[in-house]
């Protein structure tokens, strides 16, 4: 191929970054350049094309375009193909990998249309030289690549090899890492080239493994992003001419020598996960930057970028973000943390935040100047750009007074190994219109429960259950944590409101009871189908201990959907601790035998907690230990209704408080408390001694007694008895029933 003749090129990019790509790649030498679908197209020299592959920070490769034409048939496509003179490009014995995107015109899927363009290549080399070349998709000579679009098919040479986003310096990358290209667009975005210039400082305080850091070192040394690349597409082409190539690589060498001579910008990274310290390390050692940044292992709670001379400068992050609701609310404090740290330390800096959940963006307390619309490969997000100066902050102006109102016990005993993480001392964000209207109704239920909470000393309690109904989550006050339950809302609610309002509520609940966030768990409540109903929900195994009627009980938040008691069912806990004295007591379904634990405080002679769960009964028996009980206190694993029908012993005072459903790999059958209330009841009371009490009670809304159970027993729905102050205000959370024999 002559030095200056004019070639059609086409360079593609991931979607969004289009409009930076037209300017770089004008910048670069492409002339004629105009926007594409997810790519560039122009024209230019055999040199353009070499600094294209060299230099752009945004492209993922470098086509060559070799011949358009019209394709009717699949006849058409190959013949389209066989017609081009293939010894100007690919040896007979060399090899070649094809990729075709596009369909129609008879060719119906994209590996069929390969196979044939393979097909018209291989046939034009053998038959002009008796050979032909062989396929290797990992390393071949040369790369083709045709697209066929409404009857015309673009074939192309691929000079780039490996898509351009892969510098070589990244060979290690922690579970959900940006590509090289999209982190150079964010920084360009951001306005970094130009910081760059003025000496300022870069910053990333959730740096993973370093790319936003390694290719903002490069920006500002000159470094051209695949100076360090060791093969490209080009490199077995028939066409390629070193003598353009090699002035070009060179250049770029000098320019990098020059750029990494001069004094180093201040450029940093902290990462929390100590796994992912060295893989980061090893990738800015690989990129030859090892002189220009350096990262630290270090919480967001403690971030404070400390520049020489007070210098300012870019913050740029990717925060987590999840794809489900739950998992974006879960991260909803990290995010206020992150603008907290940022209005705190950061005074004067610039930020850049690139986000999946443009919602959590909302929550930092900072507004934005800038918004670019931006896709993770298929995931839409959202650059955030501030300006971290006081007229962009958005506070919340309530007093002091305010804030520490609230009865949450800072007594109580921590999570298991748990550290304290220092608050930071500024002023929090101000809460959306809703956001305040749902933390006043948090307010007056604190004021309405707390003359309650101080006179029965109680430690656990519901504080708030979707009193306002477009606000469906459940908050539990554990001591001094916080456990928030979010029900799934109606399918005919906007999935993008409920989020909104579910982080409004989020946001309100620290300020109001002035806890950390770091003491907020929060989980998705809804039907529980199959076995999901025994699935973990994390593996921390971390329990606090809280007190209830003089009992120490333990309770995990994290790990399961219950937290292992039953906050409505106090009442009936506190009947059975009094009435427990001296008698044989039996708990059914017994969970984590919290019912058993004050019956042993109420005096029980025996106790016998029944479950088909080791989990739960393993819980159960430190329950027990934790208040000095041991000894007479039987548990037993085994399915409820097969044990009631081989057990012969009897009891006075029996507690029966079964799921709504159960499906255990362990059981034969299904259990349906509607199904099969008759049957359980009818063999617990047959182990039930004379002059005996039966406490019954279940969660299943709908649930109607059988009228056989009260023609055949005494029973007395106690419902209306069984709820303290803070589920007064949903009576339909459970039922319950006395029931003795007849006397009559």
């Amino acid at each position: 191929m002559p030095a200056n003749k004019e070639v059609e090129l086409y360079l593609t990019c991931p979607k969004s970054l289009e409009g930076l790509l037209l300017d770089e790649a004008q910048t670069l030498g492409l002339m004629d350049a105009r926007e594409q679908l997810a790519g560039v197209s122009g024209h230019g020299t055999l040199q353009t094309a070499y600094r294209l592959c060299l230099w752009s920070r945004l492209a993922n490769r470098i086509l060559l375009v070799l011949k358009r034409f019209n394709v009717k048939n699949v006849e058409d496509l190959y013949h389209g193909i066989n017609d081009l003179d293939w010894s100007d490009h690919l040896s007979a014995n060399g090899t070649l990998s094809v990729e075709f995107t596009g369909r129609g015109s008879g060719v119906d899927n994209t590996h069929f249309g390969a196979l044939k363009v393979k097909d018209a290549i291989v046939d034009a080399l053998r038959d002009e030289h008796g050979n032909r070349p062989s396929v290797d998709k990992v390393n071949p000579d040369v790369r083709i690549h045709l697209h066929l679009n409404r009857g015309e098919a673009t074939l192309s040479l691929d000079l780039s090899g490996t898509s351009l986003h892969q510098r070589g310096y990244r060979l290690q990358q922690g579970a959900a890492p940006l590509k090289e290209n999209l982190a150079a667009a964010i920084l360009l975005r951001a306005g970094w080239p130009k910081l760059a210039k003025q000496g300022a400082a870069l910053v990333d305080p959730m740096c993973g493994v370093g790319t936003f850091l390694v290719e903002g070192a490069m920006m500002a040394a000159d470094i051209a992003p695949n100076l360090r690349r060791e093969r490209w597409g080009f490199t077995r082409w028939l066409g390629h001419i070193p003598a353009i190539w090699q002035p070009i690589y060179e250049e770029a060498q000098q320019r990098a020598a020059k750029g990494l001579a001069q004094p180093p910008l201040w450029i940093r990274g902290y990462e929390a996960d100590p796994r992912l310290i060295q893989p980061a390390r090893n990738n800015i050692e690989r990129a030859g930057l090892a002189g220009w940044v350096n990262i630290y292992q270090g919480e967001l709670a403690t971030f404070e970028p400390k520049p020489d001379q007070g210098q300012t400068g870019l913050i740029v992050t990717n925060p987590p973000y999840g794809e489900r609701l739950g998992d974006e609310a879960s991260l909803l404090y990290l995010y206020q943390y992150l603008g907290e740290r940022l209005r705190s330390t950061c005074l004067g800096w610039d930020a850049a935040v690139f986000t999946g959940s443009p919602e959590l963006g909302k929550r930092m307390g900072l507004r934005s100047h800038k918004q670019y619309s931006l896709f993770n490969g298929a995931l839409p997000c959202r650059l955030l750009l501030f300006q971290v100066t006081p007229e962009r902050f958005v506070l919340d102006y309530r007093s002091k007074k305010q804030e520490n109102a609230h009865p949450i016990h800072d007594t109580a005993p921590r999570l298991t190994g748990e550290q304290e993480q220092p608050m930071v001392a500024v002023e929090p964000a101000r809460l959306s219109e809703g956001g305040q209207m749902f933390a006043n109704r948090l307010k007056k239920n604190l004021k309405q429960l707390s003359r309650w909470v101080r006179k029965e000393k109680i430690e656990c309690y519901r504080l708030y259950d979707a009193d306002m109904p477009e606000y469906a989550l459940a908050i539990d006050i554990y001591a001094n944590w916080v456990h928030v339950q979010e029900y799934a809302a109606p399918r005919s609610i906007d999935a993008e409101k409920a989020q909104g309002r579910f982080l409004d509520a989020l946001a309100a609940i620290p300020k109001v009871l002035s806890i950390p966030p770091e003491r907020i768990v929060i989980k998705r409540r809804e039907r529980q189908v199959g076995t999901r109903q025994y699935e973990r929900q994390a593996e921390r195994g971390q329990f606090i201990t809280v007190t209830e009627g003089g009992a120490k009980l333990l309770v995990n938040l994290t790990d399961y959907l219950d937290t292992g008691l039953f906050l409505d069912h106090r009442p009936i806990r506190m009947r059975i601790q009094q009435e427990a004295i001296g008698k044989r007591f039996l708990n059914l379904f017994c969970y984590t035998a919290v019912a058993t634990v004050h019956a042993a405080k109420g005096g029980a002679r025996s106790t016998t907690s029944v479950d088909l769960s080791k989990t739960y009964l393993d819980w159960a028996k430190r329950n027990l230990a934790l208040n000095g009980f041991s000894d007479k206190h039987n548990l037993v694993h085994a399915d409820v209704m097969v044990w009631l029908e081989n057990d012969r012993e009897t009891y006075d005072l029996i507690f029966v408080d079964p799921p709504t459903f159960s499906n255990s790999k362990r059981m034969d059958d299904v259990f349906d408390v509607q199904r099969d209330h008759v049957v359980l009841l009818d063999r617990a009371m047959a182990r039930l001694a004379p002059g005996g009490s039966l406490y019954f009670s279940n969660n299943f809304r709908r649930f109607v007694m059988d009228e056989s159970i009260e023609q055949r027993y005494q029973v007395t729905n106690i419902t209306g008895q069984t709820f303290d102050p803070d589920f007064s205000r949903n009576k339909k959370i459970h039922q319950a029933w006395h029931i003795t024999q007849r006397t009559d």
